[in-house]
């Protein structure tokens, strides 16, 4: 490995990056896709109560198991009364569990309504998954309702307030922000490498580069050094641009640059690996969308995984992706260092594996 062939070819390959992507694929194939994905995706919507993490503050007072008692009866929400650990909110709790909805009932909920004080019952949502956010708010509301009209004929004592998973500060943008940039990192080096690969086998230039003394892990690591810059910098436009243009909180943290490299490291030898089993570049298209269109749609990217179907979730644990952007939420939302050096660990050995198949795989010359 000669680090002067390496940069040498990365200068280049930066010169010529912006080629022209594909055509058909998106006016035919890819439509067909979405269809099939958002039809999977939300065929289940509303089938399934939601789980409701209950943090009971006033512990086993009559009031609040009958609260419990009433919105677990509305067989849209499963209560399930947690305790946590000591000195960690609820909030902080979902984030780390992945759970997007929970609810505080507060202690002196019970005397409170005997006295009829006014208290707040907390429900805590992600904005990034509506479904379940309306589904709670909805039958929390309808419950303080039933129980406000049934105590002071609908006055309006027991009240309902509202926080987000991670942090109160974080918006439905906060929350999407991770899954752009895992999406980012994602489609930039598939894409290109896989049309690169198949391209450059086609016209020979693989067999030009014979004659040089680059080798192909060297040519290899060019382009993965590339879009780890690449990913860097798109990564820290879209922090950037956020906050000043739209007042996002969350920002990148030391903890969040392993998955901005690993992340490249991944998808560029994805890429090479499905560019070097295809024969032409056309089937090279194929091949390299039908692997990243999963990804893009089933790995938190756009929809919380814990919004689909358990069948679903499965799948979605399968993938490559979902561990770059659930990395990516943990350092970002939640700060949640074990988890998010769990979904690292699985992130380098997968990265590994496809870069050993691909400098394997590759080969200069057809045989």
């Amino acid at each position: 490995m000669n680090g002067r062939r390496v940069v040498a070819d990365f200068l280049v390959f930066a010169r010529g990056y912006f080629r022209s992507p594909i055509g058909l694929f998106f006016s035919l194939v890819f439509p067909i896709i979405l269809i099939i994905l958002f039809g999977v995706i939300f065929q289940n919507s509303g089938q399934s109560a939601v789980n409701l993490p209950v943090v009971n503050m006033d512990h086993n007072s009559a009031a609040s198991l009958s609260f419990l008692s009433a919105l677990n009866n509305t067989s849209v929400v499963k209560v399930q009364v947690v305790t946590l650990p000591a000195g960690m909110s609820l909030s902080t709790w979902l984030g780390n569990q992945g759970d997007p909805v929970g609810l505080i009932v507060p202690s002196g909920f019970g005397a409170d309504f005997q006295g009829h004080t006014n208290v707040s019952v907390t429900v805590i949502t992600d904005p990034s998954d509506a479904f379940s956010s309306g589904v709670v708010l909805g039958a929390v509301q309808g419950v303080t309702n039933q129980f406000n009209f049934e105590a002071l004929h609908g006055a309006p004592f027991v009240s309902v307030q509202t926080a987000t998973v991670g942090s109160a500060s974080f918006t439905e943008l906060d929350y999407l922000v991770p899954g752009l940039i895992g999406f980012s990192i994602l489609t930039s080096p598939m894409f290109s490498m896989v049309e690169i690969t198949s391209t450059y086998r086609k016209e020979g230039l693989f067999r030009q580069l014979t004659l040089t003394p680059l080798t192909r892990s060297e040519w290899l690591l060019a382009k993965i050094l590339w879009y780890v810059v690449i990913t860097g910098i798109a990564a820290c436009l879209m922090v950037f641009i956020g906050a000043e243009a739209f007042n996002i909180h969350i920002v990148l943290s030391v903890y969040s640059i392993p998955f901005l490299i690993i992340g490249p490291l991944m998808f560029v030898s994805l890429g090479m690996l499905a560019g070097s089993i295809s024969r032409t570049p056309e089937t090279a298209a194929i091949v390299g969308n039908v692997v990243t269109f999963p990804m893009m749609f089933l790995s938190g990217t756009f929809f919380p995984v814990s919004s689909f179907s358990p069948g679903l979730q499965d799948f979605a644990h399968v993938l490559p992706l979902y561990y770059i952007i659930d990395g990516l939420d943990q350092t970002m939302l939640f700060g949640n260092t074990g988890r998010a050096l769990i979904d690292l660990a699985v992130c380098i050995v997968i990265a590994l594996v496809f870069f050993i198949a691909a400098v394997i795989t590759f080969k200069w010359r057809e045989e």
